[in-house]
């Protein structure tokens, strides 16, 4: 069984790696390993190594730090989320790509989307 560790630091690199729109093809080229490596890494069913985190983490342009964020809260933050919203937002590739095309918009045209949907949410 997967070290609840591991499978966080796999679900950040399956995270960042679609708000890039990167590839595990791309990743593992970019790390010099195989994509069915990097498919293993972000289930959490193959530990990372300190040096190929530090590779990872160069090649979707974060620091190592960023695979840990959020691993204190685990548990705690699942069980006061609201129901309306995934436990696991960011496991959520519709929300992934919602993020991905949300920043892919000009930022003036950005916030017009934002106080749009922010209205909506209010009156729904």
């Amino acid at each position: 069984m997967a070290h609840k560790v591991d499978v966080h630091v796999g679900k950040r690199i399956r995270q960042r790696r679609w708000l890039t729109g990167m590839t595990q093809q791309k990743l593992a080229e970019l790390v010099g390993i195989k994509f069915q490596q990097i498919q293993k890494y972000e289930t959490g069913a193959n530990r990372v190594s300190a040096s190929r985190l530090w590779d990872i983490a160069d090649a979707l342009d974060v620091t190592v730090a960023y695979f840990f964020d959020g691993l204190e809260q685990g548990e705690a933050s699942a069980a006061t989320q609201d129901s309306a919203v995934p436990v696991d937002l960011l496991s959520d590739k519709e929300a992934m790509d919602l993020i991905r095309s949300y920043y892919a918009i000009p930022q003036n045209q950005r916030r017009r989307l934002f106080e749009l949907a922010r209205v909506l949410s209010d009156v729904a």
